[in-house]
């Protein structure tokens, strides 16, 4: 059982907090399934070393909570007064340095009910979600999920098991669901679609007709949620990316960061099962994100300009709200 009903959130105006980040590098020790020598990485050294923030201690002062992450969050019993204090996750010294660099998902994984709701969003038995630390876009979340002989598979491998892929792909449509209500939340005022539903709603409060006008449907925002996996993943415990499509971001700081998200080399999550000669099973050979960079909406190319492309997402962040 999750700790909320994602249903619930239908009714409920929401907001985000923020997103944490998981893409790291491999491991030497870690071969990709069918990969070649050459192999290619999305993520920079800083973040890697800074992949999973340290619970919140007692004593400290705890950050401004929203309505998101309070109604996301998992409800937590009150401390038990029997328990000593030293026991508790937050306090365990080990608990900040067993996952490091590459590792670091799996802190979340194995306790996460001992972060905060602003990092973990919901979770359950089999189930981990996350905000993502570094965003690549304005919403960026991650699954992970919690099956030990999973866990620690590269997606092409653990995606072989064809139960636990239609499993891992419902969930993402669950995800997606509530990134789309949230893109809704943010920008649906912007929206020309959602206004003229918003116009036409008002006017039905004051309509003494028998008859109802026709209601604009607004704005699909399911359309710009994109979901999926990396070719050669970064981290070493298995994460799904759920983003919305902007790619608008502060953290958006390297080509890779882009190209990472805008080539074959991010393989959609519904792709699976990918055939055996499927050329996204040899990222490194194929070289993805050396490849020019391309405005996701406009698609003009700008080759390896990114200082300039940055600029241009964010022209085109403004163009695609107000759609």
């Amino acid at each position: 059982m999750y700790h909320i009903h994602l249903c619930s959130l239908r009714t409920k105006r929401v907001s985000y907090g923020p997103l944490s980040y998981c893409l790291r590098r491999h491991t030497t020790a870690r071969k990709m399934a069918s990969e070649p020598t050459t192999t290619q990485d999305a993520t920079t050294g800083e973040e890697i070393a800074n992949t999973t923030i340290p619970p919140t201690r007692a004593g400290t002062t705890p950050k401004q909570r929203n309505a998101f992450t309070d109604l996301m969050s998992p409800k937590k019993p009150p401390p038990s007064k029997k328990q000593p204090h030293s026991s508790t996750p937050q306090s365990d010294p080990a608990r900040t340095t067993i996952f490091l660099g590459s590792d670091g998902l799996g802190a979340y994984i194995t306790d996460p009910a001992s972060f905060p709701a602003s990092r973990v969003i919901y979770h359950d038995d089999k189930w981990v979600v996350i905000n993502d630390l570094y965003p690549k876009s304005s919403i960026h979340l991650l699954l992970l999920p919690r099956d030990p002989a999973k866990q620690k598979l590269h997606p092409f491998d653990a995606f072989k098991d064809v139960e636990f892929l239609k499993e891992v792909q419902a969930e993402v449509t669950k995800i997606r669901i509530l990134a789309a209500k949230e893109l809704h939340r943010r920008f649906g005022k912007f929206s020309k679609l959602d206004q003229e539903r918003e116009k036409a709603l008002e006017a039905v409060e004051d309509f003494t007709d028998t008859s109802f006008p026709d209601i604009p449907k607004g704005r699909d925002w399911s359309t710009s949620i994109i979901s999926g996996i990396h070719a050669n993943p970064s981290m070493n415990h298995l994460h799904v990316h759920i983003l919305s499509i902007d790619r608008y971001s502060e953290c958006l700081r390297h080509r890779k960061h882009y190209t990472s998200f805008s080539t074959p080399f991010f393989v959609p999550v519904e792709d699976f099962p990918l055939e055996k000669d499927d050329l996204r099973r040899h990222s490194g050979r194929e070289r993805y994100l050396d490849r020019d960079l391309v405005c996701w909406r406009c698609k003009r190319n700008f080759g390896n300009k990114f200082t300039r492309l940055k600029e241009h997402l964010g022209e085109e962040f403004e163009a695609w709200r107000k759609e």
